[in-house]
């Protein structure tokens, strides 16, 4: 009996590795875009705070658990992160993350462009220019891991 993730699907190849020169670039862009966050005021926390959130809405299995290890390794708690889904219903997250979220997913959702502005409009109140710029470009970076990861169906797998 196939599984609800391989049935009736086509393997895929991993075009991290079939194509690695194009995937070397990405992880040259995240790391510069991790150099601009940082260098713009942004906390790891923040920043992974917009790598969770953006892979939640992509449904990215692989992502979160790549991005919730980061989370707890730059001091997040499981009771933030437990809770990043509703951010919105909490009092859990700064200003300057809940502004970071809503841009996150403005950009995600690139299709609503009045949820990108109201997104943008309270960034624009809460962090400076090169926090925005840096947000957004966290959020850029993620998604395009994320297509990466949707359309080579990266697995995960139980720890050994």
């Amino acid at each position: 009996m196939s599984s609800p993730v391989t049935a009736g699907a086509t393997r895929r190849i991993f075009i991290d590795k079939q194509s690695p020169k194009a995937y070397h670039a990405l992880l040259q862009t995240s790391e510069a875009v991790r150099a601009t966050a940082a260098e713009a005021g942004l906390d790891r926390t923040l920043v992974e705070l917009v790598n969770l959130r953006v892979s939640q809405i992509n449904g990215r299995a692989y992502c979160l658990h790549v991005h919730t290890r980061a989370a707890l390794r730059a001091g997040d708690t499981p009771d933030r992160l437990g809770v990043l889904a509703a951010w919105r219903e909490t009092e859990l997250f700064t200003p300057a993350e809940r502004a970071a979220l809503a841009l996150a997913e403005a950009t995600t959702a690139a299709s609503d462009a009045a949820a990108q502005d109201a997104a943008y409009a309270v960034a624009r109140d809460v962090l400076t220019d090169d926090q925005t710029a840096a947000v957004i470009w966290v959020a850029v970076t993620i998604n395009a891991f994320n297509r990466v990861s949707i359309m080579s169906r990266h697995p995960v797998r139980p720890e050994r």
